[in-house]
């Protein structure tokens, strides 16, 4: 087992300098935030706003998590490098990597789908700096697929209405776009769709977690969302 030592970090392959570069910014970060200010904000439930500035400033996320053909030359979605990456983040607080690997879950269905308009807005919204969110599970139903209360309404138009609640959402607060997990009222099949949080058909409140206490898990209300 190899355990990683941040202060003698050297695991990316030397072939990619970029990649080690971002790895050793992100290091550099934490090391002169202080172990002594991760554990106050820690202890104190401070908003990890200076993390996702540095994310933004240096495009890391857009970076990592956008595939190629999507992004700028060196994006790509490289499940090597994203190990690397939740490890580094991991190791300096669990806030960190969960607002990261929420993006991940988050962007998930995004990439998987046929949507290119999605996946455009997608990751412009990387490069802006932006998190996602993954809205699956329910408060009656856990992850219970077959339960899934959220609908997808069809009308006359050919559009879509939809109507729920998620529960235990990370991001659900700042998220560019929310990946949603619901059913079609009409059919019953399973379906994806995304909601942009600055609609006021979605709105959000914290709900208290003591394991993850700097992250903002949310539930989630969507009404008559179109």
């Amino acid at each position: 087992m190899i355990l990683l030592n941040p202060r003698k970090y050297s695991r990316t392959n030397e072939k990619d300098p970029a990649t080690q570069k971002l790895m050793e910014k992100t290091i550099a970060f934490f090391e002169k935030k202080s172990l002594k200010q991760i554990k106050a904000d820690d202890q104190s439930s401070v908003w990890y706003q200076d993390f996702l500035d540095f994310v933004k400033e240096e495009k890391i996320f857009a970076t990592f998590l956008t595939p190629s053909g999507y992004g700028a030359k060196d994006s790509r979605w490289d499940m090597s490098r994203i190990e690397e990456f939740n490890e580094i983040l991991g190791f300096y607080g669990l806030c960190y990597w969960y607002t990261w690997q929420v993006s991940i879950l988050g962007l998930g269905p995004i990439w998987m789908s046929k949507n290119e308009e999605l996946k455009n807005s997608a990751a412009k919204s990387l490069q802006d700096g932006g998190i996602f969110a993954f809205g699956l599970s329910e408060k009656d139903h856990g992850a219970d697929l077959y339960s899934s209360s959220m609908k997808l309404t069809p009308q006359a138009d050919g559009s879509f209405l939809a109507n729920g609640s998620k529960y235990y959402i990370g991001n659900g607060n700042k998220a560019s776009m929310v990946s949603i997990f619901a059913k079609n009222s009409a059919t019953d099949e399973y379906v994806w769709f995304t909601v942009d949080p600055k609609n006021p058909a979605y709105s959000h409140y914290k709900i208290s977690t003591s394991g993850v206490r700097q992250a903002y898990v949310a539930g989630i209300d969507i009404k008559n969302y179109p």
